[in-house]
Formats: structure tokens, C-alpha cells, sequence
């Protein structure tokens, strides 16, 4: 058929169309032009260069290399180690030792200074000649190739400053492959070529720090199981009271299963006896208190449960009760800012004065038995202001909460026994104006207990964004994260809403004050804010883009890795939070729908 079509157009004559060279896999893969430089390879526009390392010092560092691979920058890398025979390497260094020895007896002759370098070098020889003689060590020639990329000539310069700063600041020196740069392409392709052959001679333990991909091993002897290290399934074992403080942070979006790593871990802790105290904003800790006996407190205006925030803790011997009191004005005063939507400075120290009197009218004072006498209740409060000069204004605004529809729940004695080794505060049904006043208003009460009795116990404050709305509030949980650790307290802060908590000054601060940090699945608009928080790398970032639920990267003071949470069947059945399966145990009657 082809040769009739070419007939007609040629009018029967032979054809004269000339053959197409054809294109074969090359021409497609290839680009259009290389350009080699003596110090650099252009291709299609961006440059390459191609360094090789050439001194170490006399030790090296496990995942020295580690900083290199995780630039922010395209980077290629290539090991070649080639092993060479014992026998002859021995030769070379008893020959070494010799010569070495005899440097130093003609020092000592000649009466000359004892030069140090000298004998570490004899010393070290004679080691590395017995561990090669009881083949414990072998040697290699080591070569290592680094190539970078750029757009321009300055990105290039720019990359190898950073190379060459976080290498020699370790005392491993590179120089570039200067009229090798084809060479040195090609040696760190994957061809398996060294065709640079620029090689050190290396024995075993510093060649195996060389290795690249590390990861932590957070175990120890004491503690409680966090997940399994996705790296290399290690289990991840520790107790956070034994870090330089027992504060936690956990970043997530709604779904990742924050919630349900809580709760597991604050299980198994209290397996060990470590008292536990939970904010819950969802009512979501319920069955978990009922499976191991706590206590549940539903705090809403309607609730039979009641908090009375002129309470007073119990002074330590080693405290004043003094110092008692007068903190407890001061955080009064921050909790009335919260309830009366601000005050001015004047009102301030109105309400700065008012308190102290109504706790002197009970006959409250830094020289009183605390424990022996009934604390005041706000409307004792709203009295004294009422009758205090500029104080009327004050007075009507408060009647909301000692006369009006929020009465029942601000103007009541405590009623809550906090004994049980879990308890949880239910603010769900607390109207959303008032929750921000609720939860300031339970960590005052939680602080108080922690003040009266020194015991390990961890607060969980569960949608912590919504007291870090009010900067009375973001300030409160800021000085608990700060002094939690003198009374043997640690914090745990979770949030979805990343934004609104960085948002608050005292966002980073608590962060900076957490020795342990997790960060589950992120949405695409936060994903930025955290990697520049947490100075995570690309592939933690995309890891906490991309994981699973239950996935995430664990942060241990100094130390990280990547988990994954596991629980055992019946840990499962206690803390889940997967709607199908409450919505069953309500069926079967094992979880109450409130």
C-alpha cells in the first residue's frame, strides 16, 4: 500500500524521498547538549560539580554523613570501598612503626621536646597492627564522591559553602574534581564506575560510620512502650520523667489519631501508678474512666458538679502559706479578665483589692489554717466590689455570674472529689462563650490539687486551642508547663488547629518547654508551618503528608524517629474512638450515650 501512495505522487517514476534517520532510546533520553567545564558540567542549562573527599581526622562520628543527605538541595552521592589484603597492608605498617620509633629514640638522644603527635600516631598504629593481626579490623580504600546541582554559577557557590561549612566543622575536608568533571559525573551515577579513583585507606570501625541512613534507637530499661520505630522496628521505649521535664505537645488534624495515642499512653502509664487528669472538650475519655474505675465530670451550667474557683490549696510544710495566697489572688484576677471579657487597669486593681478583702472577711489570711476555714464564693466577691468606690460597674457585671443563668455553675462550693488515679473533666455541653472560662477555671482547680500533694501525674488538656484564645489563659497553661516539672507534673497539649496555637505568644514557648513532641498527619495548609517549627525534613514533612493514621514523627528532647502506634486487642477495646464501634458498645450497653 506504501509502495502505491509513493507511485502516485511520483507519477510512477521512482521515488526520490529520502529515508528518515531513525530515533532510537538514546535520542529521547538524552539532552539536547553537555557542556564540560573544568570545574563544572552544564546540562540543559543547569550546572553540576563533582567534589571529592580527601582527609578525615583521626575519629569519626556515627552519621557523619547524615547532614549532607538531608540539605535541602539535590544531592548525589557514591561509596566506593574496595578491600585490600592484610598481609601486605601489616608489611606497610610495621615498616611505619619502625620508622616512627626510630624518630622518637633520635628526639630523646638529641635531648629534643617529646613531640606528642608522634607517639599517638606510633600508639594508634600498633593497635590498628594487633586488631589487624586478630582479625578484628580490615582494611579498605574508601572513596567518596559528592555532586551537586544549581541553576547558576552562584547556587553552585552557595552549595558548596554549605557542604564545605558542614564538613569541615567535623575536620573531613573535600576539593573540587578540577578538569575531572566528566569523571566525576559519571562515578556518581549509578553505573558502578569509579572512574575518579580518589581513594583513602580506611579500617572497619571508622568505615562503618560512613554508613548514611540512621536512626535513633529510643529505647530504655524503664518506661512505658510508644510505638515501634518504622526505621528499623525497634520498639520505642521510655519514660518521659525521666527527661529534663515530662511536658508533651501532639500536632494532628481531626482523624489522625492523637487522641487515640493519648489515651493509650496515659493507659499504660497508669499501669505504673502515675495519676492521670484529662480535659476532655468531646466526652471522649467516658469509657476509658469506666474501664478502669476514675471518676467523670460533666462540667456544664446544668451539671451537678460544681468547682468554686476561690479554693485554696493546702500549703506545703516547705511553702509560705503567704506566697499561697497571694499567688492565688493573682491568678483570680486572671480568671476574672477571662469571665468579664477584660478589664480595664483601673477595674484591675479594684478587683486586686476586692478579692483580698473578701478572703480577709472570712477571716482568710497568710496567718489562717486554709484547710479549716470555707473559701468565699463569688457573690462574697461581688459584694465587696458593689460597695468599693468605682466598683458599681464591676458589680453589675458580675451578677451574671452570681444572680443570673450562669449562677448555678460560678457560684457554687466545690463538690469534686479528685482521689481516683483518673480523672476527667467533660466540658462538651458547656456553652462554646464559656468553655475558653471553664477549662481556665479546671487548671486552676487541677494546679491547686497538684500544689497540696506531691505524686506523678500527667494533665492531658485535650483542644488546647480553646484556652489559648484567651492570652489569661495561654499565659496559665504556660506557667504550668514551666513549673509542672518541680511537682512532678507532666503536661500533655494536643491540638488540631496548629495555626491558632502558634498564633499565641505563649504558643512556641510551650512547645519549647515540651521535651516530647509528636506530630501526626498534617493538612497541605499547615504542613509549612510545622516543618519550619519542628525544622523537620523534607521527608519527615512529607511523611506527616502522606502517613497513615496512627503514623507520625516522634521527638524525644535531642533524639527522632519515625512511629507508628500499636495497641493489643483489649487496649484497643478500651480506647477507641472509631465512631462504628462506640456506636456497638452502645448497643451492647458497655458505654452510655451522653
Amino acid at each position: 500500500m506504501l509502495e502505491k501512495i509513493k507511485n502516485i505522487f511520483s507519477g510512477g517514476k521512482k521515488s526520490h524521498i529520502k529515508k528518515t534517520q531513525e530515533i532510537t532510546a538514546k535520542d529521547l533520553i538524552a539532552p539536547p547538549s553537555i557542556e564540560v567545564e573544568k570545574d563544572h558540567i552544564e546540562i540543559e542549562g543547569r550546572l553540576m560539580k563533582t567534589f571529592f573527599i580527601f582527609s578525615y581526622p583521626r575519629y569519626l562520628s556515627v552519621g557523619w554523613i547524615s547532614p549532607i543527605i538531608n540539605l535541602q538541595r539535590p544531592v548525589e552521592l557514591s561509596f566506593f570501598f574496595k578491600p585490600k589484603e592484610t598481609p601486605p597492608v601489616l608489611k606497610k605498617l610495621r615498616k611505619k612503626t619502625t620508622s616512627l620509633k626510630a624518630e622518637l629514640m633520635e628526639r630523646q638522644e638529641k635531648g629534643l621536646v617529646s613531640d606528642p603527635s608522634l607517639e599517638t600516631a606510633r600508639q594508634d598504629i600498633e593497635r590498628l597492627r594487633q586488631q589487624l593481626s586478630q582479625g578484628q579490623e580490615r582494611m579498605f580504600d574508601v572513596g567518596i564522591y559528592i555532586n551537586i546541582h544549581a541553576a547558576d554559577k552562584e547556587g553552585l557557590r552557595k552549595a558548596e559553602t554549605e557542604i564545605r561549612s558542614t564538613l569541615e566543622s567535623r575536620l573531613i575536608y573535600l576539593k573540587p574534581a578540577v578538569f575531572e568533571q566528566k569523571q566525576g559525573l559519571i562515578s556518581c551515577s549509578p553505573y558502578g564506575l569509579d572512574q575518579l579513583d580518589v581513594s583513602t585507606i580506611m579500617n572497619t570501625s571508622p568505615l562503618s560510620s560512613i554508613f548514611p541512613f540512621t536512626s535513633f534507637d529510643l529505647s530504655a530499661e524503664e518506661g512505658i512502650m510508644y510505638g515501634v520505630n518504622q526505621h528499623n522496628n525497634s520498639l520505642i521505649l521510655f519514660d518521659r520523667f525521666s527527661l529534663e521535664n515530662a511536658n508533651e505537645v501532639v500536632f494532628a488534624k481531626s482523624g489522625a489519631g492523637k487522641s487515640y495515642f493519648v489515651k493509650l499512653e496515659l493507659l499504660r502509664y497508669l499501669m505504673q501508678g502515675v495519676k492521670g487528669l484529662i480535659i476532655d472538650p468531646e466526652n471522649e475519655y467516658k469509657f476509658l474512666v469506666d474501664a478502669v474505675g476514675g471518676s467523670f465530670f460533666n462540667i456544664s451550667l446544668s451539671s451537678p458538679h460544681h468547682l468554686n474557683p476561690f479554693d485554696l490549696p493546702t500549703p506545703r510544710a516547705d511553702e509560705d502559706p503567704e506566697n499561697v495566697l497571694r499567688r492565688q489572688v493573682i491568678n483570680l484576677v486572671g480568671l476574672l479578665r477571662i469571665m468579664l471579657g477584660g478589664l480595664s487597669p483601673e477595674e484591675d486593681a479594684i478587683i486586686d483589692q476586692a478579692i483580698t478583702e473578701t478572703y480577709a472577711i472570712k477571716d482568710i489570711t497568710p496567718e489562717s489554717d486554709f484547710s479549716e476555714i470555707e473559701p468565699p464564693l463569688l457573690s462574697d466577691l461581688e459584694n465587696v466590689v458593689r460597695n468599693m468606690e468605682g466598683g458599681q460597674s464591676l458589680s453589675r457585671r458580675l451578677k451574671k455570674f452570681t444572680q443570673g443563668s450562669y449562677a448555678n455553675f460560678f457560684n457554687k462550693h466545690s463538690n469534686i472529689d479528685m482521689d481516683d488515679n483518673l480523672v476527667v473533666f467533660g466540658t462538651r455541653n458547656m456553652e462554646d462563650d464559656l468553655r475558653p472560662t471553664a477549662m481556665r477555671m479546671i487548671l486552676q482547680y487541677i494546679w491547686n490539687d497538684v500544689l497540696s500533694k506531691m505524686q506523678k501525674r500527667i494533665l492531658v488538656i485535650d483542644e488546647a486551642w480553646w484556652i489559648m484564645q484567651e492570652e489569661d489563659g495561654a499565659s496559665f497553661l504556660f506557667g504550668l508547663a514551666k513549673r509542672g516539672r518541680k511537682y512532678w507534673l507532666g503536661i500533655t497539649t494536643i491540638t488540631q488547629d496548629v495555626s491558632d496555637f502558634m498564633d499565641s505568644k505563649y504558643g512556641p514557648p510551650i512547645i519549647n518547654n515540651s521535651s516530647l513532641q509528636f506530630l501526626m498527619k498534617q493538612s497541605p495548609a499547615s504542613i509549612g508551618l510545622v516543618k519550619n517549627t519542628f525544622h523537620l525534613t523534607s521527608s519527615e514533612a512529607q511523611l506527616l503528608l502522606s502517613g497513615e493514621v496512627g503514623e507520625g514523627v516522634f521527638l524525644a528532647g535531642k533524639k527522632r524517629a519515625s512511629i507508628r502506634v500499636e495497641a493489643s486487642y483489649v487496649e484497643d477495646q478500651i480506647i477507641t474512638t472509631d465512631p462504628a464501634e462506640l456506636s456497638k458498645k452502645i448497643e451492647d450497653g458497655q458505654l452510655q450515650n451522653d
